[in-house]
């Protein structure tokens, strides 16, 4: 083979590489989807500065895309930003009202920012859609919001509806125990921490809250059992941790 032209056919397919590669990176860098992906991760790993940045190079690509605001919309919450997180969900319902899971971080939103009335609003809407894949949380927000006001018999009865809807969901059944002790039922608090436990055996939290209880009515073996439980299953996370601050005050 003449070696002239091997040459030449090597110079145009490094041409043809560089112009057409490059071209394809250059794609993959203004693709909205990929920056929407980046600022996920960004956001899952605490970083919701650069998830910010991300999502907004995606908005800007690609204006129309609901799933870009909520993501926004999460990472100035992680900010502490309310009042441009609730922008950001709003136009995400604005372009889809049918994505009803926004509903919930809308409410939490408006909440967070002082709106209270309208945050339970956001819920309330949110639970009573018929296309809501997940009503148990929109139930379990609105008993959460009613238990931080101290109206703690709205927020048993949401609580509990939240149970109804989904009863291997660990959540509610804290919600409740918190909202029968406010109202000076803790004997039923205990019990139905006792029931989330059989439908949620591996949740640390329910562990913890019911090894508190039962330290709290002098319970001190079965808190002992339930507190060292909390602490083998979440060895080095919040529950773990304080459940073995607690285990050293309880009596011996």
């Amino acid at each position: 083979m003449n070696p002239f032209r091997s040459r030449s056919l090597l110079r145009a397919a490094l041409v043809l590489f560089l112009t057409f590669g490059l071209a394809g990176a250059v794609a993959a860098q203004v693709d909205p989807e990929s920056r929407f992906a980046a600022g996920l991760m960004h956001l899952r790993e605490g970083r919701p500065d650069m998830a910010i940045d991300e999502f907004k190079k995606a908005i800007k690509l690609d204006p129309k895309n609901p799933y870009f605001y909520k993501g926004l919309g999460q990472a100035l919450a992680q900010k502490k930003k309310f009042g441009e997180a609730t922008e950001a969900f709003k136009k995400a319902l604005e372009l889809n009202p049918y994505y009803v899971d926004v509903r919930n971080d809308l409410g939490s939103a408006l909440i967070l920012a002082g709106n209270r009335e309208e945050g339970k609003k956001e819920f309330l809407a949110a639970f009573n859609d018929p296309t809501n894949p997940t009503p148990e949380i929109s139930a379990r927000n609105l008993g959460e919001a009613f238990l931080e006001e101290k109206n703690y018999g709205e927020g048993a009865n949401w609580f509990r509806t939240s149970v109804n809807r989904n009863k291997a969901y660990a959540d509610p059944y804290l919600g409740l125990a918190d909202a029968l002790v406010g109202l000076g039922r803790v004997e039923e608090a205990i019990a139905q921490l006792e029931i989330g436990l059989k439908e949620a055996p591996d949740n640390p939290g329910l562990l913890l809250s019911l090894g508190q209880l039962y330290s709290r009515v002098g319970r001190f073996k079965e808190a002992r059992a339930a507190l060292e439980g909390a602490l083998k299953k979440d060895p080095g996370g919040p529950h773990g941790r304080r459940a073995g601050e607690l285990l050293k005050e309880l009596p011996k």
